[in-house]
């Protein structure tokens, strides 16, 4: 069972992932919003944010490059959301571990 400390280190992690992650978004495709503004779960792809496939590359790119971690060409489920690419970066970061 996890302390009550490594779930509090979790909870900070995943907060920090998710406010990078908006802050790239919002920077690298120039988007009319502040980190405050995206909620986790907007659709990035289609009716959500709009992104389109070179859009989605960028994404890519950004996770990669901000977090050191790999995105597979065929992975393209990790766009679906900003809670999805934090769940895909937090697993990566735990050696593929699933995130709970």
């Amino acid at each position: 069972m996890e302390t009550k400390t490594a779930i509090l280190e979790r909870i900070e992690e995943r907060a920090e992932v998710l406010r990078r992650i908006k802050e790239d978004l919002i920077s690298r495709l120039n988007l009319p919003y502040r980190p405050e503004d995206l909620h986790e779960d907007v659709s990035l792809l289609g009716s959500g944010l709009g992104l389109d496939s070179l859009d989605a590359l960028e994404v890519i790119l950004g996770v990669e490059h901000a977090f050191g971690v790999k995105v597979a060409e065929d992975n393209i489920g990790i766009l679906r959301s900003i809670n999805t690419i934090a769940d895909h970066v937090i697993a990566e970061r735990r050696g593929g571990e699933a995130v709970s």
